[in-house]
């Protein structure tokens, strides 16, 4: 595991985070390593120790995954909700997303090496 469940619990700010079960804390930051490992598309392992943008970003998804699930009116689909001090309301049709964490990740995506471009294709009226 790159990140303890200590070290979510120490970064967050949620009172929901802070009081989840450690053995949830852990499956949340299994799927966050998970989320992270496909954009970079590299092991986790081959960045040890972590450097603090990899760590922080799964610090912030790790907190994303453990607020969606330990929240069951997300589930259940209610509209607005208090989590500690913070509340939130979704519209209809609309869900907490996904922090962006791509500005932390950049220095670690595979570099495009032109190869899988694709194709290009002119059309013209007959």
């Amino acid at each position: 595991m790159s990140i303890t469940p200590e070290e979510l619990k120490s970064y967050s700010t949620f009172e929901a985070v802070r009081n989840r079960p450690e053995d949830q804390l852990k499956m949340d930051i299994l799927e966050a390593e998970a989320y992270v490992q496909k954009k970079i598309a590299k092991p986790l392992n081959e960045y040890l120790p972590l450097p603090d943008k990899l760590k922080l970003a799964l610090l912030k998804v790790g907190q994303f995954f453990a607020l969606v699930n330990g929240d069951e009116s997300i589930v259940k689909g209610y509209k607005s909700e208090k989590i500690g001090d913070y509340s939130y309301t979704l519209g209809d049709g609309s869900a907490l997303s996904m922090p962006d964490v791509s500005s932390l990740l950049e220095d670690f995506a595979p570099e495009d090496d032109g190869k899988n471009k694709g194709f290009f294709m002119r059309m013209r009226p007959l």
